[in-house]
């Protein structure tokens, strides 16, 4: 891996672990939150909230405002990580994708069909899409527990993995977790993406008219029946991805700039702060670089901090809250949704994840990253397990009963709980990897 691609995913990995710890604050606060005023904590979040604009308006809970408006910025930028990965990143070739969407199909497959067999004829059997999620935040911010145990090649792989895993997600909502469709609202969505997509073809930078346009498309499809969060990655996937010129034109420019710069070895001093020349060339080399970089790069850098530290959590403040008062532990964990969620993720995640990446190492001749070993695999299978976010979405979108929410939430907690130990168990036992590699 080159010096600065290394070092761009190094800053992603460190943003999205750092998240993670807001996320694991937010899930323990809404925890003892509901265990201390169970009452309270649902009063708040299915409070009714009114947004009106003349003759039009929405009325949802808090929650329904975090889950279909917040959270389509959440899927905002994991549609702009899709779109990136896709174009430059690990999923840009066939070669490279094959891997970890291999390893993701296995992931979503396995477990979703251990869910449906346990609860086959049953009423929850609709939650089959509850297991097949994992979450990137808590899973490398495992990895990153680890230290310099484990190689930058797996931690590459389970970003990888897990941004296939959300596409995959994403189609799952879509396709299987909509309810009843109008199409004339689909048309108007359609109409507003056909908007979207002359305003990247015509090159068109400015971030407003990407927001006014994504909204008009987020409005239609919350009135299609389809989620809402879905608009959010249909927009990311028309954000533009060029430069306002190449980069053999921010060279020749920068170089010019720079030239600006020559003196005397030693007679510059901070000349920055007294020059008036050398202070517009600097702005000038800022501006230059704010050109170069893509529409893409600036709204995905730009949200990706709100996204980690605040939304997320509030998601999970919001969705993460479970009572035990009354909770029969025989009842409790032997109800089919639980032992569904809990076999998917701990044991279906890690079996479909390494058995579809390595047999596709294997047959299809794929080098496994450098430095992983068929053991990391496994460990970082254990770690696509850790569902959380994501399964606590499906959650919602799957049963409209309290009890069986509350069933999915433990056994989501639980297989998240155990398969990071799983996971970390496994990797401490792997091989150490080499210092010199990369």
């Amino acid at each position: 891996m080159l010096p600065a691609v290394k070092g761009s995913f190094q800053r992603f990995f460190r943003q999205v672990v750092g998240g993670s710890t807001f996320l694991f604050g937010a899930t323990a606060a809404a925890l003892v939150w509901a265990n201390l005023s169970e009452p309270g904590y649902h009063h708040v979040w299915h409070a009714d909230l009114t947004f009106q604009l003349g003759e039009f308006a929405v009325t949802k809970s808090l929650a329904h405002w975090i889950d279909e408006a917040l959270m389509t910025l959440f899927f905002f930028v994991v549609g702009l990580e899709i779109k990136r990965e896709i174009l430059v990143g690990e999923l840009a070739s066939f070669k490279k994708a094959l891997l970890p969407v291999a390893a993701a199909v296995g992931g979503m497959v396995v477990p979703a069909t251990l869910y449906a067999i346990i609860n086959l004829g049953q009423e929850s059997a609709h939650g089959w899409g509850i297991p097949m999620a994992t979450d990137i935040a808590f899973a490398l911010a495992v990895l990153a527990i680890l230290g310099k145990r484990i190689p930058l090649g797996l931690k590459v792989f389970l970003s990888a993995l897990a941004i296939a895993d959300d596409l995959g997600a994403v189609l799952v909502i879509a396709l299987f977790y909509t309810q009843q469709i109008a199409w004339s609202y689909l048309a108007v969505a359609s109409f507003f993406l056909l908007l979207l997509f002359v305003a990247n073809r015509l090159w068109i930078r400015q971030a407003l008219i990407y927001a006014v346009l994504g909204i008009g498309v987020w409005v239609a499809i919350l009135g299609s029946g389809v989620h809402a969060t879905v608009a959010g990655v249909l927009v990311a996937m028309f954000i533009p991805a060029r430069s306002k010129y190449e980069t053999e034109t921010f060279v020749t420019k920068v170089r010019g700039y720079l030239e600006e710069f020559e003196c005397e070895p030693g007679s510059c001093g901070f000349t920055i702060l007294l020059n008036r020349r050398h202070l517009d060339t600097v702005r000038a080399i800022e501006e230059s670089c704010q050109d170069v970089e893509t529409p893409l790069q600036q709204l995905e850098n730009g949200l990706h901090g709100w996204i980690a530290y605040l939304v997320i959590p509030l998601f999970a403040l919001a969705n993460a809250g479970l009572s035990l008062a009354g909770f029969q532990p025989s009842v409790a964990v032997g109800h089919p949704v639980t032992l569904g969620v809990l076999v998917g993720l701990t044991i279906g995640k890690p079996l479909g994840i390494s058995l579809f990446a390595l047999l596709t190492a294997r047959w299809m001749k794929v080098d496994l990253p450098a430095g992983v070993t068929a053991r990391h695999i496994i460990g970082a299978g254990c770690l696509g397990g850790i569902g959380f976010t994501m399964a606590l979405f499906i959650s919602g979108l799957s049963f409209s009963h309290p009890e069986l929410i509350e069933f999915s939430k433990l056994g989501i907690i639980a297989a998240s709980l155990i398969s990071a130990l799983a996971g970390i168990g496994v990797l401490l036992s792997a091989k150490m990897p080499d210092p010199g590699a990369v």
